[in-house]
């Protein structure tokens, strides 16, 4: 269906954009929802706009979810436009990664987990991942995260590469490591062991008072 509106490259974001405008647009508008099982958890995914002017909907997704998956890409100019800062004077915009990040943490998502993907655009040069990585680590610092406490995955998600599987395309990966608390540090290579290792339930409690989030309220 992709390849006959002559967008081969979007096939696998057509699983989660259903609906026409966005499929003819190539953007999400949506949150959308999508099911799946790891060998420990049952994940729910909420795939939330990245688009600016969808940032509203994006905000209502992120505060249903336990874990804030956030996606930067390594090519050459998409870093750098994903976590630029917002400057009025020079007519530069925030970037949407690192506006993400600042919603995510507002709306209290405590887990996050850093993907750096499209790294076979830079040829998965380990230079590119540590540079990328190092001014992750300074803007989630700015923002109130504590960097040892996320993980950094290098993937490719058009070719697979680190979400299931190791990959064999960068030797010089020797994995993420992350710690759950002061005296635990987990460690692996992959997204899926990621979710499945580092990845806590959160704790409910069901016998508080309902909280019921009210989005709009119309106005008699």
């Amino acid at each position: 269906m992709a390849e006959e509106k002559g967008k081969s490259s979007f096939g696998f974001a057509y699983y989660l954009d259903t609906c026409k405008e966005e499929r003819e647009r190539g953007v999400t508008i949506q949150c959308n929802t999508k099911e799946f099982f790891t060998d420990k958890f049952h994940y729910t995914i909420v795939d939330a706009p990245g688009h600016k002017d969808y940032i509203k909907n994006m905000i209502t997704g992120s505060a249903t979810a336990d874990v804030g998956l956030l996606l930067v890409p390594a090519e050459k100019g998409g870093f750098e436009a994903a976590i630029a800062k917002a400057d009025a004077k020079l007519g530069v915009e925030e970037g949407q990664t690192r506006q993400h990040a600042r919603l995510l943490y507002l709306l209290g998502v405590e887990q996050i987990i850093v993907g750096i993907n499209k790294m076979d655009a830079c040829g998965w040069d380990e230079g590119r991942f540590t540079e990328i990585k190092d001014e992750f680590v300074k803007m989630l610092q700015m923002i109130g995260f504590k960097p040892k406490k996320v993980p950094f995955i290098p993937y490719s998600g058009f070719n697979g590469d680190n979400l299931v599987e190791k990959s064999d395309k960068a030797p010089w990966y020797k994995g993420w490591t992350a710690n759950i608390n002061p005296k635990k540090a987990v460690t692996g290579f992959t997204l899926v062991e990621c979710l499945d290792n580092f990845i806590q339930p959160p704790k409910r409690h069901p016998e508080l008072p309902v909280r019921l989030p009210c989005s709009t309220v119309p106005q008699s």
